[in-house]
């Protein structure tokens, strides 16, 4: 490694990212693999069922697939808004809040064609998001209440309001499930394979990652954003506001998040369900970290995210292993992850 530094530093310092992140999972498993020992089971044939279970076939790769879209959607605004250090920990409150946006048009427009209906009711989603996110940032900017705390605490607030319209005039009446009524097949995302259950939410969501990658090393707009998280006051002297940055990135995640509520609204459940944004949110912070802040990055990490979740019903299913493991190893790979971070940045002190 020190000899491929000094040829290609370039080369190295791209690749560090991506061994961290791969050590991490390495280690992640290894300890995991102990876990399952201590429950009776062999850790090898868990971890067989566990890939077959999220490759085994075509319809299993779908469902990674799909769920991978909201995790890399999330992950890639939380990714854009760390760069600028600013600390958004509201993608789960911000995809409720676009999967509301998104209800609202194909319920309330139901009549409307496709090829309108879809784009409407995923600009509504994105606008949701973004609308959420930026109360957040009005009030980090006007009140001085950390992001944090304000993005943490708006996340339930989300929720309670997808409760509330859920049981209010937007719930399906007689349902046994807090939820919407079934939209109208104009709204459904279409397949990215006909006959199957892929829709195109991968490729908005890939399409996403590449436009925030160029934005972010590309143009004016992203150097400003991470000028501002590297050096707040070469910002300050640069002429960079604070305020804008903090709005453009919270602005930007919600976007995405809201789109991510959309897609899920729209692509797999077809309609509004209390609980459908449980989770997103902060698995994506884990896997934004663990794509080192880059959005090019996040998309391998939301993939082994996306599977890791599909495989680990299987492994249940098959030999009793508990599907909880998957929250051990996503944690440990987080630990591992943080660690090498912390590591690396002592080094360079």
């Amino acid at each position: 490694m020190n000899t491929l530094g000094a040829r290609f530093p370039g080369v190295a310092r791209r690749a560090q990212p991506l061994l961290r992140a791969v050590a991490s999972v390495a280690l992640a498993l290894v300890i995991t693999s102990m876990l399952i020992l201590m429950a009776g089971k062999n850790p090898i044939e868990a971890y067989g069922h566990m890939v077959m279970g999220a490759f085994g076939s075509w319809d299993r790769v779908i469902v990674g697939l799909n769920k991978t879209t909201p995790y890399l959607l999330c992950a890639v605004g939380i990714a854009l808004c760390f760069r600028g250090q600013v600390i958004n920990i509201g993608a789960e409150g911000q995809l409720a809040m676009g999967g509301i946006g998104a209800a609202v048009v194909a319920l309330t427009w139901s009549t409307l064609p496709a090829w309108a209906m879809i784009p409407l009711c995923l600009a509504a989603g994105a606008l949701g998001g973004a609308g959420w996110a930026g109360i957040a940032a009005t009030i980090r900017v006007t009140r001085g209440v950390h992001e944090v705390l304000v993005t943490l605490l708006m996340n339930f607030v989300a929720l309670l309001i997808v409760a509330e319209v859920l049981h209010g005039e937007m719930g399906e009446v007689g349902a046994g499930f807090p939820q919407t009524p079934l939209f109208e097949s104009a709204a459904w995302l279409p397949k990215l394979i006909p006959g199957t259950d892929l829709h195109i939410g991968i490729v908005l969501a890939v399409v996403a990652a590449l436009t925030a990658s160029f934005v972010l090393w590309r143009t004016t707009l992203g150097f400003r954003w991470r000028l501002a998280g590297a050096s707040p006051s070469a910002a300050r002297y640069a002429g960079v506001s604070a305020g804008r940055v903090m709005f453009g990135l919270m602005a930007s995640a919600g976007a995405l998040a809201g789109l991510a509520g959309a897609i899920e609204c729209l692509g797999v459940h077809y309609r509004l369900i209390e609980g459908f944004s449980a989770g997103f949110g902060f698995n994506a912070v884990a896997i934004a970290l663990m794509g080192a802040l880059n959005p090019l990055y996040v998309l391998p990490a939301a993939l082994f995210f996306g599977f890791l979740e599909t495989g680990a019903l299987a492994m249940q299913r098959q030999i009793g292993v508990p599907s909880s493991l998957v929250l051990v190893i996503q944690g440990l790979t987080m630990v591992f992850v943080l660690c090498a971070i912390g590591r690396s940045d002592a080094e360079k002190i």
